[in-house]
């Protein structure tokens, strides 16, 4: 009797700063893969934008990420997007965004299970189909931010790599197995850190693409045409809004706690 696949929600977290094809692309590249292992079944894909506090220099308002992100995702069957991130106060750490997002799934999947799960007399009836899972889908320069000293909490890295996972793809010279292997925690959950070749290799990114609009020039087929029309229509990535947060610490660096000499 063939084993069920587990059901498995992609969540992409980032500045989305426009959304780029790019963007994308990675959730195709990352269900295909995940399907080919055999054991997976991607049931859905959330593209989650960061909030204004996160600090970064040119972030446009929340607002219009979020709005760009569903005018791109119109196309797509199956992936969404979620505001709950964008919308808090504060910048929110990764691993309290995937807490977030795992819970919202375990409470559907029950409401789902509740409402099909009873037989004509009204017994439940019991479902095989294994716990859905969530996994974090990023790039492989994303590995590379383990690195950067104050970025991350270890425990967040052990919480994200270890009870969640990733999915990463290549991008570029990187090399995600390397990132792996020089962290003890990556490398510790190995097993579950999935890596993704793109063959077909797309190099655009949204710093390009922000710089081409600040500069008059085209970025069609880089972003979409519905994302382009808006990025006009409200006067986004000028000159002036490169200068947003100018100057700002990132808030990720900003928060965590100063370590004492004695630590």
């Amino acid at each position: 009797m063939a084993t069920s696949r587990v059901p498995l929600v992609l969540l992409a977290c980032g500045s989305f700063n426009p959304i780029t094809n790019q963007h994308m692309r990675l959730f195709e590249l990352a269900r295909d893969h995940m399907h080919s292992t055999g054991q997976y079944q991607v049931v859905g894909g959330v593209v989650s934008p960061v909030s204004d506090g996160y600090g970064k220099q040119g972030l446009v308002l929340a607002k219009h990420r979020v709005a760009m992100a569903k005018l791109a995702l119109r196309s797509s069957n199956w992936v969404t997007v979620d505001d709950w991130e964008s919308r808090q106060p504060d910048w929110t750490e990764t691993a309290v965004t995937m807490r977030y997002h795992y819970g919202r799934i375990l409470k559907e999947c029950k409401q789902f299970t509740a409402a099909h799960n009873d037989d004509s007399s009204g017994n439940a009836v019991p479902l095989s189909t294994p716990s859905p899972q969530l996994k974090l889908l990023c790039g492989a320069d994303f590995l590379e931010s383990f690195k950067i000293p104050g970025l991350w909490q270890e425990d967040h890295v052990e919480e994200v790599a270890g009870r969640f996972g990733l999915v990463c793809v290549s991008r570029g010279g990187l090399e995600p197995e390397r990132a792996v292997h020089e962290s003890d925690t990556l490398s510790a959950h190995r097993r579950n850190v999935f890596h993704v070749r793109e063959w077909v290799s797309n190099e655009t990114s949204a710093t390009e693409v922000r710089r081409a609009l600040r500069r008059d020039l085209s970025v069609k087929y880089l972003i979409p045409d519905s994302v382009i029309e808006y990025i006009h229509q409200h006067n986004l990535y000028t000159r002036d809004s490169e200068s947003i947060n100018e100057g700002a610490v990132l808030r990720p660096l900003a928060k965590q706690p100063v370590k004492s000499l004695d630590d």
